[in-house]
């Protein structure tokens, strides 16, 4: 033990320099096979959570196609959106984004996500997923069914 605490005095900590990783490229956003999966109810009626906890339920299980939920967006690939975005959710969506490591994914979970369905013009309603992030990948339905919701984590892992 003091011969390895010895060892990360000498050396100290060993890190790229901020700033120097080279930026992603179209292949680093191709399936690769797994994917962390990071979700946000941006205001959503939870129809479409209820969906969501279907498809990673044991029935349809997510999982065995190399897709995990994950609680930190700092360990997420991919961001998964329900709801149209409310005015208080907003910031905090976009504060999720940004904290996502690059490459990152964002997939729009049903019609109010895409494009505000039942709650168009409302006056707590900013708009969209797509409104506030790049969205990547869109889910109809409203709720959309298991299975879609599965394609969809399908065809971002490539399996």
């Amino acid at each position: 033990m003091h011969k390895l605490l010895r060892t990360m005095l000498r050396v100290g900590r060993i890190a790229e320099p901020a700033g120097t990783a080279p930026a992603p490229s179209e292949a680093a956003l191709a399936p690769t096979g797994s994917v962390q999966v990071r979700h946000v109810d941006a205001g959503s009626c939870n129809g479409c959570e209820i969906e969501i906890g279907a498809a990673f339920g044991p029935v349809y299980d997510a999982e065995r196609y190399g897709a995990r939920i994950v609680a930190s967006p700092r360990h997420a690939d991919a961001l998964l959106v329900t709801g149209p975005v409310t005015r208080n959710l907003a910031e905090p969506l976009q504060n999720t984004y940004e904290a996502m490591p690059a490459p990152r994914r964002v997939v729009a979970i049903g019609d109010c996500a895409r494009g505000c369905g039942a709650f168009a013009g409302a006056y707590g309603v900013v708009g969209a997923v797509g409104d506030v992030v790049p969205v990547d990948l869109e889910v109809p339905g409203c709720p959309p069914r298991p299975e879609d919701v599965v394609a969809a984590l399908r065809e971002l892992t490539g399996r």
